[in-house]
């Protein structure tokens, strides 16, 4: 049988119970799905974005029916090349994010799907939290954290995965589904597969009884070590199904799917306090790490719970000032009272006394001072990889001595990178735990640099296996990357016992073939993933995934990372002249256009989270510019639309208001239907029973001009621009309010005390967003520019503050006027009205959105703090990020907005909330669609719930 035919017979098998929009085929989404954080590549033949056990379960049954090869992958930031298949892909992300927490909150029942640190956020309110804590912890997903074994800065050996798994639930390669913590299906499974467990039993006992293998595997695992499989569970347990669930562990899809899994949590210290200790000497800074490692409380507690070793590579990447040549160490202790910190402080000074410190020890227990010192650590690998020269891939490498050997050990693998030609390598980790990562800026562009990095490997293996028997792999997974080196840093007893495990687990080799066990021993410098220049925005990604969490249609068409990726592969089949290329080239591109191009929302979200801060809307934007030239119809309508802006809006409020009237005599749910066919046949903008009616702000402009007035203090005038979309768009048919945003910002700028300025003809005025959003960036900034002028000149060359009422665009703003005090109305209000103001918060309960730009301008926290001050009950919706509106695509691709806010409307009916706050008016024309409830400014908010502050003379009158 072709090896085609099998994959035909296998989708026509499949599609009998998975959906067809869940199974991917297609050049563009094989390709996106098929790369993960390493630096190989794999394109599998089929993607399958699965839904739930029974799924993945029948998958599988159909994969061993047809001998073809399955990988599984969650967030696919792994590095070593676990997470990429040339077969079969199962996607076990979105859609896998149920948990359970036990009554106690010691224990935590977690669907694979769920990100590290949302865990976290789980388990907070309970004092409690998920001690694995790897460096992707952010991002990475809970079925790769336990079946990589990830661990991190301070859960060592002693809280790994390993350690804190209490029971899971599996798929086996024949569909076999089983659970170790329920009785039931223990007794099930043995009596489906006794002589399975017969095996397990056989294996643990040949382990037990063979006294010189039992003493390696714990010799081995006394610090980190994930080369391999997972041996530790034959030494530690007697149950035969213990051991089946903690083989798995560390075993990177190669034995099972792990659906579930239940995990020990771990009490999360109150009081912590850390410090940067620097050493003019890497040995005498690992002989200080030694120590500490060793110092207990007197209730035999370790005192020191981190200590992250920095070379003096390391601390050039970030520029500390410090000194040249040093080595630091971050240190960190934990406590339950701040006295027991004082004393776990006082123990570490005094053992440092021992030890040369280039400056004096100096511990703090406030979060901004140790915050910095930890925004170092997490500073080094984006700074060195965002030197590295384009078209290069930078490297971690994962490496584990035992904490004896760490002062030579570490001196001497500094010198080895340096003789290897690696000049901008640092060295930096988890020196408590003997862990290190080292970075390099590989490339692999030519067959000299693959035999260099070759070569590299070769040696680290001899220093790390032949001289210190150390760990190749501490904590980031075999993979392809070490697999060629897993018999020779375990010997040839230990590898066989893992090829036991492999071959009873699955016996047709058909898990993630060729990790962990590759009979190809050049398989480590085989398959490099090519990264081609594509745009100078986007050129230093390495393809981490830590920009996912951020990007909201990420699981729905392409997410940020995808996105580049898809560009890179475009750009080197342009230089191609290969048919065959062109053939992809033209595929990629006609795909890319509503996956990658028109559902991007451009939020800019994914670069707070990236670690070299790109921002790929700024890639789509550069798309969208080049798909509009001067010459092109749509660019003239740009400008067109630019020049004649407020003869624009006067065609745009007539529509409004015939959509209004039709509202009105249809209803919503005949109107939804009819827009609802209308934009599905031919595309026009969906209407929503949220958009508004029309409102021109003329009527208060001229009420503000006449009022007569006492004349103000010059520092209580402000020039207020109301954003074209709101001198536009007024108040839903359906609003709980009853004045238009213009008019109630009036309004509350007059309780405080304000005297108003408009800025001249404000009518043709705009910050530029709808512009540079469709790729007209010279027309956006010419824009920017006109308004720049008005606002000098109402302000009086920034006199006076300047006061936007939509969050986005001041956003803008910001960044192409710098002359001005600009701000939205969050902070404006919180900064210079909240003392003339009196504030009467509210029990009710309301929600709060807050915006991407927001969220960029670091104003999150000021709009929070603003509403706390009106109500008692503020409620953030969990993992809601960007709304997806973004600016008019709620009514072009109104899916895009569904699929960002599908964990919205869950949460306000559970929380029983009736009104929803925020400060972006298309944001929430989306939220109000999406949430079931009504959603505005929170200029309302503060309204409501505020009386003009008397003046004390009249206060003291009044008594």
């Amino acid at each position: 049988m072709s090896v085609t035919k099998k994959y035909i017979d296998f989708l026509r098998d499949i599609s009998t119970f998975i959906p067809q929009e869940r199974i991917y085929t297609d050049e563009l989404r094989r390709l996106a799905w098929g790369t993960d954080a390493g630096f190989y590549r794999l394109i599998p033949q089929v993607v399958i974005r699965s839904d739930n056990e029974k799924e993945v379960s029948e998958l599988l049954k159909c994969a061993n029916k047809h001998l073809l090869p399955v990988t599984f992958r969650a967030a696919g930031t792994s590095l070593s090349g676990q997470a990429i298949s040339d077969s079969i892909l199962i996607v076990a992300g979105k859609h896998w994010e149920k948990y359970t927490v036990s009554p106690d909150a010691t224990q935590i029942t977690l669907q694979p799907g769920i990100i590290g640190q949302r865990v976290n956020e789980i388990l907070k309110p309970y004092g409690r939290k998920f001690s694995p804590d790897p460096a992707s912890v952010k991002s990475a997903m809970v079925g790769g954290i336990v079946m990589n074994n990830a661990s991190g800065m301070n859960c060592g050996t002693h809280a790994n995965s390993d350690k804190v798994l209490h029971s899971a639930r599996m798929v086996f390669a024949d569909g076999t589904i089983l659970n170790t913590g329920d009785a039931d299906s223990r007794r099930n499974f043995t009596l489906q597969k006794p002589e399975f467990i017969r095996q397990i039993e056989s294996m643990r006992d040949l382990v037990r009884n063979d006294h010189q293998l039992a003493e390696r595997i714990r010799y081995k695992y006394s610090i980190k070590n994930v080369t391999g499989l997972n041996l530790l569970p034959f030494i530690t347990f007697d149950d035969p199904f213990d051991i089946i669930a903690h083989l798995l562990v560390g075993s990177e899809g190669t034995l099972a799917f792990l659906s579930e899994v239940t995990m020990q949590t771990e009490y999360d210290y109150p009081f912590k306090a850390s410090a940067m200790l620097y050493f003019d000497d890497i040995k005498e800074a690992c002989r200080a790490v030694v120590a500490m490692k060793k110092l207990t409380t007197e209730n035999g507690e370790t005192v020191v719970k981190g200590a992250e070793l920095l070379d003096c590579k390391s601390l050039a990447s970030v520029n500390d000032p410090t000194g040249y040549g040093l080595t630091a160490v971050l240190t960190e202790t934990k406590a339950s009272t701040a006295k027991e910190l004082a004393g776990n402080i006082q123990i570490v000074e005094e053992a440092l006394k021992n030890f040369k410190t280039h400056t004096p020890v100096h511990f703090t227990d406030k979060e901004s001072e140790y915050a910095a010192y930890w925004a170092i650590r997490a500073g080094i690998f984006p700074s060195v990889g965002g030197t590295r020269k384009p078209g290069t891939t930078c490297l971690i490498e994962d490496v584990a001595f035992h904490i004896e050997d760490l002062p030579e050990a570490t001196a001497e693998l500094q010198q080895l990178l340096a003789h290897h030609g690696y000049d901008d390598a640092c060295i930096y980790g988890h020196a408590l735990e003997g862990n290190y990562h080292f970075i390099i800026n590989q490339s692999f562009s030519s067959e000299a640099e693959v035999e260099r990095y070759e070569a590299l490997m070769n040696e680290v293996k001899m220093l790390v296996v032949d001289k210190y028997d150390g760990s190749l792999k501490a904590e980031h997974g075999t993979g392809r990357n070490m697999a060629p080196f897993v018999q020779y840093e375990w010997g040839e007893t230990a590898f066989e016992l893992m090829r036991a495990v492999k071959q009873l687990f699955d016996p047709k080799g058909l898990l993630n073939p060729g990790v962990i066990f590759n009979d190809d021993p050049k398989c480590h410098i085989r398959n490099f993933k090519p990264l081609t220049l594509t745009n100078a925005h986007v050129d230093k990604c390495i393809e981490c995934g830590f920009c996912e969490v951020n990007c909201l249609t990420c699981g729905f068409t392409l997410s940020s990372r995808q996105r580049i990726v898809i560009q890179r592969e475009i750009s080197r089949l342009k230089t191609s002249q290969e048919a065959a290329d062109q053939k992809r080239l033209l595929a990629l591109e006609k795909q890319y256009q509503y996956l990658g191009n028109q559902t991007c929302a451009g939020d800019g979200l994914c670069s707070l989270s990236c670690p070299m801060g790109i921002n790929t809307g700024d890639l789509t934007h550069d798309l969208r510019q080049e798909q509009l030239p001067a010459n092109s119809m749509g660019y003239r309508m740009g400008v067109f639309a630019a020049n004649h802006f407020s003869e624009i809006k006067n065609v745009l409020r007539p529509v409004l208001t015939l959509a209004d009237t039709a509202h009105a005599l249809l209803g919503s749910g005949v109107m939804s239907t009819l827009t609802k066919s209308m934009h599905h046949a031919i595309g026009v903008p969906q209407w929503t029973p949220a958009m508004p009616k029309a409102y021109n702000p003329e009527s208060v402009k001229k009420e503000i001009i006449q009022k007569s007035t006492q004349p103000q203090p010059e520092d209580l005038k402000v020039v207020y621009f109301p954003s074209c979309i709101n001198q536009t768009m007024g108040l839903a048919r359906k609003s709980p309010e009853e004045q238009p945003l213009v008019n109630k910002m009036v309004s509350l700028l007059h309780k405080a005390g304000y005297e108003i300025i408009f800025p001249d003809k404000m009518e043709n005025l705009c910050c530029g967003t709808i512009w540079e959003s469709k790729g007209m960036p010279d027309v956006a900034d010419s824009k920017a520019a006109e308004l720049e002028t008005a606002l000098l000149q109402a302000s009086e060359n920034g006199k006076y503050p300047v006061l936007c009422d939509q969050s986005p665009c001041l956003y803008r703003m910001r960044h192409t006027i710098k002359q001005l005090r600009l701000y939205e109305p969050a902070e404006f209000i919180y900064t210079f009205l909240q003392d003339k103001l009196e504030f009467r918060p509210t029990d009710k309960p309301i929600a709060l959105h807050i915006t991407c730009s927001m969220k960029k301008m670091g104003l999150g926290d000021q709009i929070t703090a603003l509403a706390r001050l009106c109500s008692n009950n503020v409620f953030i919706p969990e993992e809601v990020g960007c709304c997806g509106f973004a600016g008019d695509k709620g009514f072009t691709h109104p899916e895009v907005n569904a699929y960002a806010l599908r964990k919205l409307k869950p949460q306000i009916e559970k929380k029983h909330i009736d009104i929803g706050y925020s400060n972006s008016r298309t944001c929430e024309i989306g939220l109000t669609t999406n949430s079931g409830i009504a959603y505005v400014s929170i200029v309302y908010l503060v309204d409501q719930c505020t009386l003009k502050k008397k003046k004390r003379y009249e206060y003291q009158q009044r008594k």
